[in-house]
C-alpha cells in the first residue's frame, strides 16, 4: 500500500514541476492518502487501491492542472479583495449614518429604521462574510493559506476597531446610533468581534477540504 502512495506522490510531484506551493501540496495530499489507506486496510490489491485513490482525489495530472490554475489568483489580490469589501461595508454604513443624521430625507429615515430593526440578521450576514473569507482562502491556497488568512484578517479588522474606538470615546456622537447603541448591543459587538477569527478559521478548513 505504501508503494502506491509513493507512486501517486511521485507522479504528482513530477506534474507540479516548479510550483511554488509544491511541498505543501504534496504534504496535504499525503495526509489524505493516509486517510484512504487506513479506511481500505487489507481490502483489495495494490492496483485497486491506487485506482481508489485516483477516484477520491483525482489523477496526479488533474490535481497539478488545478493547482497551476490557482496561481492566477495571487495571495495579494485575494487579501486586498476582502479588505476592500470590508472597507466598503463599513464605508456604506458610515455614509448611511452620516446622511441620516445630517439630512432630513424621508427615504433615508425609512431605510435607517428598517436596518436598525434587524441587527441580528445583519450580524449573521457579517459572520457569513468572515466565514466566506476563510473558505475562499482555504479553497484557493490550501495548506499554504493560513498565514494569508491571518494577515488578511488583521488588516480587515482595522475598520472595526477604529469604529469601536471612535464610538467609545464619543468622537462619533452616541445619538447617531440610536436606537442601536445599548449596553446589550455593545456587549454583543465585542463578543461578535472575538468570534470573527474562529469563524474565519472554520471557513478556511472547510475550503481547504473543498480544494481536494
Amino acid at each position: 500500500m505504501e508503494r502506491q502512495k509513493n507512486r501517486f506522490l511521485e507522479e504528482l510531484a513530477s506534474w507540479l514541476g516548479n510550483h511554488q506551493e509544491k511541498e505543501n501540496i504534496l504534504l496535504e495530499y499525503e495526509a489524505h492518502i493516509d486517510e484512504i489507506l487506513i479506511q481500505t486496510f487489507n481490502s483489495g490489491n495494490e492496483d485497486e487501491v491506487y485506482q481508489l485513490i485516483i477516484s477520491r482525489l483525482g489523477s496526479p495530472k488533474e490535481i497539478a492542472v488545478m493547482w497551476k490554475e490557482e496561481l492566477s489568483i495571487t495571495p495579494s489580490n485575494m487579501k486586498w479583495l476582502f479588505i476592500s469589501m470590508n472597507i466598503l461595508f463599513f464605508g456604506g454604513g458610515s455614509l448611511l449614518t452620516l446622511f441620516h443624521n445630517l439630512y432630513d430625507w424621508e427615504w433615508m429615515t425609512v431605510i435607517w429604521r428598517y436596518l436598525t430593526a434587524i441587527p441580528t440578521i445583519i450580524a449573521f450576514l457579517y459572520l457569513f462574510f468572515w466565514a466566506l473569507l476563510g473558505y475562499e482562502i482555504g479553497k484557493g491556497f490550501g495548506h499554504g493559506g493560513k498565514r494569508l488568512l491571518k494577515n488578511t484578517f488583521l488588516l480587515s479588522l482595522i475598520p472595526n476597531l477604529l469604529l469601536m474606538v471612535l464610538t467609545v470615546f464619543e468622537i462619533i456622537p452616541h445619538s447617531w446610533f440610536e436606537p442601536l447603541l445599548t449596553k446589550t448591543f455593545i456587549i454583543a459587538c465585542i463578543i461578535l468581534t472575538m468570534f470573527l477569527y474562529p469563524i474565519s478559521l472554520i471557513g478556511y478548513r472547510w475550503g481547504k477540504k473543498a480544494s481536494i
